[in-house]
């Protein structure tokens, strides 16, 4: 009899063990992205997948290409194919909202990734966009400290541009205040899309007879278009430009001295946090019960929310072997073009 009931003892404690397996099997993440065109979501989206292969669940996603009304059917097609949890990187953080709220409705937890979607439940997963503002503005205002800005922000239904902008404030407010820095031109960009604000920065440059000092650009995308604008005209290199995002282009431009600083995000650590967030969310935790959650409440609405907020990086040319060190880039890709003289990390 005792062995019988060993043997029960055993079978049962195999079949718990394989169905705890099956469960984290059996979940599946969805993932919303707003325009997977965008060189940095690749990065981005290996990391989350990573993290999900770790935990033996699915992924499935969608590209909404930069349309907030496909963005909505997007969601609600991943919500319809029984997703356990979503990540939504918002085109328009407000147009999503009913789908979004649908799925906190039926229990899927949300996580808004990179971009804020500022509604009660929503767990946030971002870098600190604010202090990236900072970081760009200190980098710009330390090579010119007066003289005519332009300011390239970013899509106008994204958040995080006015976060950024806010941020560059911080810096530059009192210089301004002071008539020490002349806004000279300021644009939001659709989308985020290089050749808008190459577009905007030639309007600039024209009706500035090409009197511009420092362009404070708010990604690293963007401030291609901007470098492509000043090449034009003979400036490329004479005036400062900022960006972020660590784009490979962007670092190669930062070490060619077109670009002044990108402030690196490291994508890789973003998505990793994402995907082990999704997967505690999915298995029930509550918000602030995941890993590294702290309270952000620093939105437009003050809408209080769990979040995580990682730090990011200022890459100049001085410290550029921080992005190869890391191996986020290589010396190759990092250096292409570079001569004689150029910075210490292509020696």
């Amino acid at each position: 009899m005792k062995l019988w009931k060993a043997t029960l003892a055993g079978v049962g404690a195999m079949a718990l063990a394989m169905s705890g397996t099956a469960m984290a099997q059996a979940l599946t993440v969805g993932v919303s992205w707003n325009n997977f065109q965008e060189e940095r979501w690749k990065t981005d989206e290996a990391a989350i997948v990573g993290a999900l292969d770790a935990a033996g669940a699915e992924y499935v996603s969608t590209d909404a290409q930069s349309s907030a009304e496909k963005q909505l059917s997007d969601i609600e097609n991943l919500i319809a194919q029984g997703v356990d949890a979503l990540i939504v990187l918002a085109q328009d953080s407000e147009a999503i909202q009913p789908a979004v709220q649908r799925a906190l409705d039926e229990g899927i937890p949300v996580i808004g990734y990179d971009r804020l979607i500022e509604m009660p439940g929503v767990f946030y997963i971002t870098f600190d966009n604010r202090e990236v503002g900072r970081m760009q503005a200190r980098a710009v205002f330390e090579a010119v400290p007066e003289g005519n800005y332009v300011f390239i922000k970013g899509n106008s239904a994204d958040p995080n541009a006015d976060f950024v902008h806010a941020g560059q404030l911080d810096v530059l407010q009192e210089a301004i205040d002071a008539g020490n820095i002349m806004n000279v031109g300021e644009s939001y960009t659709d989308n985020w899309n290089p050749s808008v604000a190459q577009t905007n920065m030639e309007q600039f440059l024209t009706a500035n007879d090409n009197n511009v000092d420092a362009v404070v650009s708010s990604n690293d995308g963007m401030a291609g278009g901007v470098v492509a604008a000043l090449t034009a005209q003979g400036l490329a290199g004479s005036v400062p430009v900022s960006g972020q995002d660590g784009d490979f282009a962007a670092l190669n431009r930062v070490a060619l001295g077109t670009q002044t600083v990108s402030v690196w995000k490291d994508a890789r650590a973003l998505g990793k946090a994402a995907g082990e967030a999704a997967i505690e969310l999915a298995g029930g935790k509550a918000l602030n019960q995941v890993m590294g959650a702290v309270m952000f409440s620093n939105g437009p609405k003050g809408v209080d929310m769990n979040s995580i907020l990682l730090a990011p990086v200022p890459v100049t040319a001085d410290n550029l072997n921080l992005v190869v060190d890391a191996g986020w880039i290589s010396k190759e890709e990092l250096c292409q073009g570079v001569g004689a003289g150029g910075p210490a990390a292509c020696n």
